[in-house]
């Protein structure tokens, strides 16, 4: 089942009751999404990938080869038109089902219209660049972490976002067509959680292909000037959050390519009755790892000492480890949620329930400011070697150190 957290949220935030066949639409008059800007010091370009398994036969939808889209973002040479924030499709998507959590018309947000910080097909600036995977939550489009993942590459690591078919509220293809959530029967969480686990591996096997100049992009696509130049496989990171940062946090564990790891506010027993159950959990890990977990809902908030599953794979781990708190933060304060409901609720009135259950109190400048902190510095000290003092219990406003 999914955790405390995922239920109440996902239900708020990804109804997915799709009516009418879909089709590219024209931006609308409504409210523009508005992100801020990544800090570091590279400009940032993004492309994407369809990636196709022909090995594998999808588990959510038989009959037919796994298939996933990804994003490439990287530190670019010259900025370019900036891309979308979601595809066109998805995007049409998740604006129905957040105009029914928001409780306001369709149309009321401009979604399709929404522009990244990141120059579509940039030319790649060169030089060997660490490489990140990230993992969005149970439902969530791979660009609704675009904040985070921009900031990320423009501190110079090569960034890819996954979006996991069928399980995902929406996945646009090549040709504009789009695959829906599709899940089989209950219960499927082990199946979800091992599926995103062999994702997670064959994109990886992709970006070995793509090192070695041989193009993965199932249509062949052209990629930017150079991608294939800058990717350090020699040094790769994963993160995600709630159902990505288990997966990250299980291919931390189980493939050696990966070294160190980031779960924001994912539960890692996720799947199991018992956490003890979970190999990840019973193993643990020699390699370096970041819990980061949000305020309370419920009995607590999430640390090593309030979830089971938390606390034994922080005993059985031996290597380098930290466990942060957004007091008072919620699930969705870890991605775009926390700035875009701020930005909503300068435009319409946002329902207070989606706000206590999405991003709580915290304040938003400050947990974009400590996440955009946090996260380059964890993999700043554990993938280029350059510590970083800021994971040494000098907490930053709106976090507390648990461990």
């Amino acid at each position: 089942m999914l955790n405390r957290r995922s239920l109440l949220t996902t239900a708020l935030l990804t109804p997915l009751a799709v009516a009418s066949p879909l089709k590219a639409a024209a931006s609308t008059s409504g409210v523009p999404i508005r992100l801020p800007r990544p800090a570091g010091a590279f400009v940032v370009g993004t492309a994407e990938l369809h990636l196709v398994d022909r090995g594998r036969e999808d588990p959510f939808v038989g009959g037919r080869p796994r298939e996933l889209m990804v994003s490439v973002w990287y530190p670019a040479r010259r900025a370019a038109a900036p891309a979308a924030y979601l595809p066109p499709l998805t995007a049409e998507v998740y604006a129905e089902g957040a105009a029914a959590a928001l409780q306001q018309p369709v149309g009321t947000v401009d979604w399709v219209g929404a522009r990244s910080h990141a120059g579509l097909m940039a030319p790649a600036l060169p030089g060997r660049r660490p490489v990140v995977l990230f993992s969005p939550g149970f439902g969530v489009p791979r660009g609704l972490a675009s904040i985070s993942v921009a900031e990320l590459a423009s501190h110079g690591y090569v960034v890819v976002t996954v979006d996991h078919t069928y399980e995902a509220a929406a996945v646009q293809f090549p040709g504009n067509r789009v695959e829906l959530q599709t899940l089989p029967p209950a219960p499927y969480a082990l199946r979800a959680r091992n599926t995103r686990y062999d994702d997670l591996r064959f994109v990886l096997d992709c970006l070995e292909r793509l090192a070695r100049h041989d193009n993965p992009d199932a249509e062949r696509r052209r990629l930017p000037a150079g991608l294939a130049d800058v990717l350090d496989l020699d040094r790769i990171g994963a993160y995600g959050h709630s159902a990505g940062g288990l997966s990250s946090i299980d291919l931390l564990v189980s493939d050696p390519r990966v070294r160190a790891a980031i779960d924001l506010d994912g539960e890692l027993g996720y799947g199991y009755d018992d956490p003890a159950d979970c190999p990840t959990v019973a193993k643990g890990t020699d390699r370096p790892f970041l819990l980061m977990g949000s305020g309370a809902i419920g009995p607590g908030p999430h640390d090593h000492r309030t979830d089971p599953s938390w606390g034994l794979f922080w005993d059985h781990s031996s290597g380098w480890k930290r466990d942060l708190n957004l007091p008072n933060g919620r699930h969705y304060s870890f991605i775009d949620h926390q700035a875009l409901i701020p930005w909503f609720q300068r435009h319409f009135t946002v329902p207070q329930n989606l706000i206590d259950n999405t991003i709580g109190t915290a304040d938003p400048g400050k947990v974009l400011r400590a996440l955009g902190t946090y996260v380059p510095a964890f993999f700043g000290q554990h993938l280029c070697g350059r510590p970083r003092p800021v994971l040494w219990r000098q907490a930053m406003p709106e976090t507390v150190f648990v461990g």
